[in-house]
């Protein structure tokens, strides 16, 4: 916006629609491209350890190909790799430096800091949750290094992709519940370590293709899967973009304080995955739209999540992922639910017990919704993040594969019990009320103007008499 407002200097930079001031902070190209070839090595070796432990004698079938009926699938094998690397970190080096590593905590933490952090997140969960989907994962499709290794894995195809979210969205629901779930030992802990073991697994797997068939991926280009410069990325799309993007572009602003420990959560979080955290100091996108539209609990249709991913991209870079815009209808539809979160998150800053009751309920709510309640799309149990979404030489996704817009059946009991499009109507309610709460002080503002302009006309005569007396 300041690019819009103000002279553009030098200093200026944009980039899909979003003004900077470039400072002497900002990392350059030449500073950037080194990390492209560094990777988690650590994680990567203690993957290899725990496979000698223990020998993952079946592989899952690939997600995005696989034609065979869920009932007549073989039973996926079962490991649960934080739970070897605890059991055996005593009785091998690799493991046990991997151990000693995620459990040591650095002199930055401060528990106090990351549980304020945590309350962030749950304070603005809604706006967030609509910033890190159509913001952080659609918009970061952008990025052509990303989209390399994600569409190789053939885990954000149309038909795997509600499932892949939910899994990643139960990560960040379990590194936000509470302090004790993302200290050493608690469900968070255990779940970013899982993830990270997870990412290793994807780069082992990617790299053995590309030696197998080097124009598979090209190492020099791309850099390694999963690499440094990624995994940065990806946290701070979980943290600075949702902070100074995201959740602005929606009308809400945090405070100082409340920046300041939403990152600290999340440098925490990046330390556990093996990422580094010196910068935290102070597939195709149309997949993910046709994987959500008309998806329980709230059967949004794929032009408000259109609208969604242009109002919180901005409309070049929408364009340039290929994202139809949709009729002006859904971006007012989008404006209405603005409002409503800005109506509900600022009056929880302004009343904090409130907020406090609330914050639970809502945690509460998210849990069943993503795990607990399968009759609304939930995943059923909690996932351990095994390696499901295995890369093949022949499976990529791409935007052929999410031609077919998925769709509930009306006669479902999804489509029955809880109604279509219930988030639209809702946004519809709050822009219809804050356009007659806004007509009610225009009229008010009006009456007073004229009241007040009509005493001061009455009186007029009354001092020009005086003054003739």
């Amino acid at each position: 916006m300041a690019g819009y407002l103000w002279h553009r200097g030098a200093e200026w930079r944009e980039s899909w629609d979003y003004w900077f001031k470039w400072t002497d902070e900002h990392l350059t190209f030449d500073k950037l491209r080194p990390l492209i070839y560094t990777y988690d090595e650590l994680g990567a070796q203690a993957l290899d350890r725990l496979d000698e432990i223990s020998p993952l004698t079946k592989a899952p079938a690939p997600s995005e190909n696989d034609r065979t009926p869920p009932e007549k699938a073989p039973e996926k094998p079962h490991r649960d790799l934080y739970a070897l690397l605890r059991d055996n970190a005593d009785s091998d080096e690799v493991l046990g430096k991997l151990w000693a590593e995620v459990n040591a905590i650095p002199p930055w933490v401060d528990w106090a800091q990351i549980e304020r952090g945590q309350k962030v997140f749950v304070r603005y969960a809604g706006p967030a949750i609509f910033a890190l989907t159509f913001q952080s994962l659609v918009g970061g499709f952008g990025s052509r290094r990303v989209v390399e290794t994600l569409a190789r894995t053939g885990g954000f195809g149309v038909k795997v992709t509600r499932r892949r979210l939910l899994e990643t969205f139960q990560h960040i629901l379990q590194v936000t519940r509470d302090l004790a779930s993302v200290q050493p030992g608690g469900d968070g802990f255990a779940s970013s370590i899982r993830v990270r073991l997870l990412h290793a697994a994807v780069r082992r797997r990617i790299l053995a293709l590309a030696a197998e068939k080097p124009s598979y991926y090209d190492v020099q280009e791309w850099g390694i899967p999963v690499n440094d410069l990624d995994s940065i990325g990806t946290i701070s799309t979980f943290s600075a973009t949702l902070i100074w993007i995201g959740l602005p572009r929606q009308g809400i602003h945090l405070t100082t304080q409340e920046k300041e420990d939403y990152v600290a959560l999340w440098r925490w979080v990046a330390h556990i995955l093996g990422t580094p955290t010196d910068v935290f100091e102070s597939v195709s996108p149309t997949n993910v739209l046709s994987g959500l539209s008309n998806q329980p609990p709230s059967y949004v249709s794929r032009e408000f999540l259109a609208a969604e991913t242009y109002w919180l991209n901005g409309a070049k870079l929408a364009r340039e992922l290929g994202v139809k815009r949709p009729p002006f209808y859904y971006s007012l539809l989008v404006l209405g639910q603005c409002i409503f979160f800005m109506v509900l998150c600022y009056c929880h800053r302004l009343f904090p017990q409130w907020g406090e009751a609330r914050n639970k309920k809502v945690q509460q709510a998210l849990f069943s919704l993503t795990i607990h309640n399968p009759a609304l799309g939930a995943l059923g149990k909690e996932t351990k993040f095994e390696f499901q979404y295995i890369p093949t030489l022949d499976m990529i996704s791409t935007a052929a594969a999410a031609a077919g817009t998925a769709t509930v059946a009306p006669g479902s009991s999804h489509f029955n019990s809880h109604g279509p499009r219930r988030t639209e109507r809702r946004n519809l309610v709050a822009l219809v009320l804050a356009s007659l709460f806004v007509a009610l002080l225009s009229w008010l503002g009006v009456r007073t103007a004229s009241a007040l302009f009509g005493t001061a006309a009455g009186m007029a005569p009354s001092a020009a008499a005086t003054v003739a007396w």
